[in-house]
């Protein structure tokens, strides 16, 4: 009998500490990925890119479903989905879903950690509609982001929800083949499956989240062995610390036989995470600090030294837009050192006027509201100017489109600045190079991401460092303003436990 199985995705993850919000024109635009694609645009534009809907389509079309594509829809992590791009993409994406006839199956594509305006739990009200739409009987299945922030609600509403192993996120595509064969399964048991969700009480910060370093890479070996005999899925999500709600923690989700299973299965592993808690802990720099190392560490090295800028990673929720270690970069007197992306529409512009060849003053930074993060105003000679399209080449973006708008490479002294339009984060070498800038020729590298651009770098590094220029997304949660986390869970591993604010009293002073 042919299936006939719904596809979809809605994706954003969320950083409530973030400056700029998430609206619809951002999840028209695709934030790297594809664009808000409609009906047959999900199979075509998602063909051959690193998401979970082109893992899902594949094994679709190898046990031969009748899909109905349905919408598609990411946006660039941020601040807060605003209540009419949230409540015009799913109001559609309900519409077609009512539309479509009868199904056996839905698969959709989600991150884990959205939060809007106006509801706290992006996918819980995502799945809970999807499910009063569809009825109690039809199989939903949904791939996850590692990252994602996991709530009761969302387990409800879902049959089985599979989640990435890999960070960087290379096994996109991949989990939503994984998904898919549950979902498979699933309309072939024609009953649900077991599940346990069980939640860990302490945050781990994004760069030390990285499955090609331990503790995680340990972990995640272990988890794929946990699927055998009674267990079906197993899944560990290391969260997304950036998101001021209650259920904002890791958290381990198995999908068995019968609920003992289940259980057993999902307690041994949060066993041996609670084991490896304090290895979750790492080393970051100062801007002086980190560049005063990769010089150091530079000289006579065949490779380039690599720096994560990981509290202005715009794939975290900043707008690559701070300039701490551009500063720190120039006032070391760096040499053979490029920094990217640096996002600012206006400066790009004035770059252009100017021409190839001319120099320029520019105020670079300055604009995100974060402590520490002042203006650098320098003149730059502009070397080289693109219109911003180019197709990435590494392992993490997976020959996504880029469109980065009007950008240049600036220089000034022995440094090269990628100028950018449109924010992305910096994952991939093609990101250097559609400016002229060829990284492996390259003595230092600033990258404004977290961990994404290990997928590309790696190979060419020398080694790689942390730094903590000042951005929106704080490496340590204690240094973020947190309200509403659950009392008693611990702000980074074996670090001090959240105490809610005691509300002021009437007429007392902040």
């Amino acid at each position: 009998m042919t299936r006939r199985v719904a596809v979809a995705g809605f994706l954003h993850e969320t950083n409530t500490f973030a400056p700029s919000p998430a609206t619809f024109s951002h999840f028209e635009e695709g934030g790297g990925h594809i664009p808000l694609s409609r009906g047959s645009e999900v199979l075509s534009h998602s063909k051959g890119v690193n998401i979970g809907v082109a893992g899902a389509v594949r094994f679709a079309e190898e046990a031969g479903w009748e899909l109905v594509p349905l919408l598609w829809a990411v946006a660039i992590p941020s601040a807060h989905v605003e209540e009419d791009a949230f409540e015009r993409i799913l109001g559609e994406l309900i519409e077609r879903l009512k539309a479509a006839g009868p199904l056996d199956g839905l698969y959709i594509d989600l991150h884990g950690a959205m939060v809007c305006d106006h509801l706290v739990d992006g996918e819980g009200e995502i799945l809970a509609r999807l499910r009063a739409a569809l009825g109690p009987d039809i199989p939903v299945a949904a791939s996850l982001d590692l990252h994602g922030n996991v709530t009761g609600k969302m387990v409800d509403a879902s049959d089985v929800m599979v989640a990435y192993r890999t960070y960087p996120h290379v096994d996109m595509a991949e989990t939503g083949y994984r998904t898919a064969v549950q979902l498979d399964a699933l309309m072939s048991r024609g009953k649900p499956i077991a599940k346990a969700f069980r939640q860990l009480p302490f945050l781990i910060p994004i760069p030390w989240q990285c499955t090609d370093i331990e503790p995680a890479k340990s972990l995640y070996a272990d988890l794929a062995g946990l699927e055998a005999g009674e267990v079906f899925s197993a899944s560990f999500l290391m969260g997304f610390p950036a998101a001021d709600f209650a259920d904002c923690c890791p958290s381990v989700l198995v999908y068995a036989e019968d609920e003992a299973a289940a259980a057993a299965a999902a307690h041994r592993f949060v066993s041996a995470v609670l084991e490896k808690e304090a290895d979750f802990k790492g080393e970051a720099y100062e801007p002086d600090a980190c560049v005063a190392l990769a010089q150091s560490l530079s000289r006579g090295a065949e490779k380039p030294v690599v720096i994560a800028d990981t509290q202005d990673n715009p794939g975290a929720g900043g707008d690559s837009n701070t300039a701490g270690i551009l500063r720190a970069l120039v006032g070391a007197d760096a040499q053979k050192a490029a920094i990217g992306l640096i996002v600012d529409p206006q400066a790009a512009q004035k770059a252009h006027e100017a021409g190839e060849g001319a120099d320029v003053t520019l105020t670079l930074g300055g604009k995100s509201g974060v402590a520490g993060d002042e203006p650098f105003t320098a003149t730059f000679t502009v070397e080289k100017l693109s219109d911003g399209e180019f197709t990435a080449t590494g392992p993490f973006f997976g020959a996504s489109h880029m469109s980065l708008g009007p950008s240049a490479c600036l220089k000034i002294g022995g440094v090269r600045v990628v100028l950018a339009s449109r924010k992305v984060q910096l994952a991939d070498q093609s990101m250097y190079r559609f400016v002229g800038i060829e990284p492996t020729e390259q003595a230092i590298l600033v990258n404004k991401s977290s961990v994404h651009f290990r997928a590309d770098f790696t190979p060419i590094a020398e080694t790689i460092l942390v730094c903590k220029s000042p951005g929106p997304m704080a490496l340590l949660a204690s240094d973020l303003p947190f309200e509403n986390l659950r009392e008693g869970i611990r702000m980074s591993p074996c670090g001090p436990a959240f105490r809610a604010p005691v509300p002021l009293a009437a007429g007392q002073a902040h």
